[in-house]
């Protein structure tokens, strides 16, 4: 019961705070919800978590640095919460998003063949199913439903409006819907940098982690080509978003030995803007 009342008192706030955004508009709502998730994401029981995390990455970043860290990603994360109502502004063609190696995604339509995209939550991660969504690419993407019943409903329409129409629930029967859309030629879209409570332990910035083997199991018994993509925020109103070469899988041997490279990608990928990843996941638990 207190755990319903929890999310009944979250849900409000979330909704008075997008009603509150549309009044305001996009530009003073991002700096509106930047300023109070920088104030209060530093004191709320989340940033333990952050603040482990923090140690894992590096023993040699300096309390400074990790203090602006969690402020600019904090920040970030106000951004792209008050960003979901106003997804249909991104849906537009003009809609300042930057695209490094688009030739990638051209490629993929031509062939017609399926890929498996991954990725982590950078930013504001949505806009890269968005963004392959708007190339024609035929896509469905994997997705965790919100914990909050008050809630989930409503993303997963904002999801399925916005993003990609295909969305999977993770869960027992996920796997029969993506084989369902691999064989009707959809390329997939999933996250690999979410705590797992199973899987294979491999290295993520030199400590075990669990680790999905999912997209290598899936490049491996399809013969698919594994493309990892990047977003980061250049500026409140600007994004840029990175697709990588396709990682030719002939070149290892097994589902762990592609985890692995996907991992240092991953890690690659937070290196180069570590105050736009999504700190909050226990990702060593």
């Amino acid at each position: 019961m207190i755990k319903i009342i929890k999310h009944f008192i979250e849900a409000l706030f979330v909704y008075f705070s997008f009603v509150i955004a549309k009044l305001i508009g996009l530009k003073l709502s991002r700096i509106l919800f930047s300023f109070i998730f920088r104030m209060v994401g530093p004191i709320i029981r989340s940033n333990n978590i952050v603040e482990k995390n923090l140690k894992i990455f590096s023993s040699e970043v300096s309390d400074f640095k990790k203090k602006e860290i969690i402020s600019k990603m904090w920040s970030s994360y106000g951004m792209t919460f008050v960003e979901y109502i106003f997804l249909n502004k991104f849906k537009k063609k003009n809609s300042n998003i930057k695209i490094i190696n688009e030739q990638v995604l051209d490629d993929i339509f031509t062939k017609k063949k399926p890929v498996i995209f991954v990725s982590g939550h950078f930013s504001n991660f949505e806009l890269m199913s968005m963004e392959i969504s708007k190339k024609n690419i035929r896509l469905a993407t994997i997705y965790r439903p919100l914990n909050n019943l008050f809630l989930n409903p409503f993303m997963e329409y904002l999801r399925k409006k916005y993003i990609c129409k295909n969305q999977i629930k993770k869960g027992r029967r996920s796997m029969r819907k993506i084989i369902e859309y691999i064989e009707n030629k959809n390329s997939i879209a999933l996250m690999i940098d979410q705590r797992l409570s199973e899987g294979e332990k491999i290295k993520f910035f030199n400590k075990d982690a669990f680790t999905t083997t999912l997209p290598a199991q899936l490049a491996l018994k399809y013969n698919l080509e594994i493309v990892p993509i990047f977003i980061q925020r250049q500026n409140n109103n600007l994004f840029e978003i990175e697709i990588f070469k396709p990682l030719n899988i002939t070149k290892y041997n097994n589902k762990i030995e592609i985890s692995k490279k996907l991992n240092q990608i991953l890690e690659d990928m937070i290196l180069k803007n570590p105050y736009q990843w999504i700190w909050t996941h226990d990702r060593w638990k």
